[in-house]
């Protein structure tokens, strides 16, 4: 079954993604196809554009410029100034290649950093992040962040929260779904027939019987249960300390965390600048290369494409995988 090009959303114009994009072109050598969703007057001064009308025109495109779906913006962009005439054009970018990834005409999704202070003062953006707002588009309620390199893959069971409030935000059913959710991905977009997923506990050692805690007794364990009654390959609750060294990570093909930290220290220590951010749970495949806007160093050629280009790769293969 084939499938359309990816998607790569221009994200907020006055941060580095504008050179991102034409970094990744240059890079990438026509490899597979893609397309940019932007107003050109945000790319680098000098760019080699290649204007498309609809997606189906990328092939050709590839060959002359980065193709580029043009997408009107109001007002002009400045590194590290962004604008609030400008943040409308950055939300509706995002809903329009989830459109066309839900109708088939693109691939999969990759999305550039947003700044999300500048799209809630500038438009009244309503929504934490991307995640949340790509969920909200695609009428879904249980997604997953997951960050993947080629080493690691993590969920974190709670993100962007004070470490103090991470007891509390544990629920039974919020374990539950995210590993419902986990666990599906893992076999409908990487490829893993029968997936290993293992879970850390939440205190030091996991608990260590419960002389430094009761969550993993308690809460983690009997969920873990539940789901192996029903044929998962769980492993855990384990001590976090022992999880990600290479001989423990080959038998597993993702981790479960407790809290962003747990998760996200070892995947940026493996490999910092490849790791990509991957929303599981939605109807079509988005990928984030994992870092922001970097307003300090906008517009001075130094942004890092690495991540992005990860990102991308990692998108078409998870719709390939999909497709198959």
């Amino acid at each position: 079954m084939s499938i359309g090009p990816l998607a790569l959303t221009c994200g907020e114009p006055a941060g580095i993604g504008p050179e991102l994009a034409m970094k990744v072109w240059h890079a990438l050598e026509g490899s597979f196809p893609f397309f940019w969703i932007g107003d050109p007057r945000h790319l680098p001064p000098g760019s080699a554009v290649s204007r498309i009308n609809d997606p189906s025109e990328t092939d050709a495109a590839l060959r002359h410029g980065l193709p580029v779906l043009t997408h009107d913006f109001d007002g002009p962009a400045l590194p590290a100034a962004p604008r609030p005439e400008n943040a409308q054009g950055v939300i509706d970018v995002i809903a329009r290649a989830v459109g066309l990834a839900r109708d088939g005409r693109a691939g999969a999704i990759c999305t550039l950093p947003i700044h999300k202070k500048a799209l809630k003062d500038g438009a009244g953006f309503a929504w934490p992040g991307h995640t949340e707002y790509l969920a909200h588009l695609a009428g879904v309620d249980d997604v997953v962040m997951m960050l993947a390199c080629d080493a690691l893959r993590v969920v974190p069971a709670t993100i962007h929260v004070p470490l103090a409030d991470v007891p509390d935000m544990l629920t039974a059913a919020g374990l539950t779904a995210t590993l419902r959710v986990t666990h599906a991905a893992l076999i409908r977009d990487f490829g893993i027939a029968a997936p290993v997923i293992a879970v850390a506990g939440l205190n030091p050692h996991a608990g260590e019987g419960g002389a430094m805690g009761f969550e993993e007794r308690d809460l983690i364990a009997p969920v873990l249960d539940t789901l192996r009654a029903e044929g998962m390959d769980l492993r855990g609750p384990m001590s976090a300390d022992t999880m990600f060294h290479a001989g423990a990570r080959a038998g597993y093909d993702a981790a479960l965390c407790m809290y962003h930290d747990q998760a996200l220290i070892p995947i940026k220590t493996i490999d910092f600048a490849g790791g990509v951010n991957v929303t599981l749970g939605l109807p079509f495949v988005r990928t984030s290369p994992d870092h922001g806007t970097a307003f300090d160093i906008a517009g001075r050629g130094l942004a890092d494409p690495t991540s992005t280009l990860a990102a991308m790769r990692m998108a078409m293969a998870m719709a390939r995988a999909r497709a198959a």
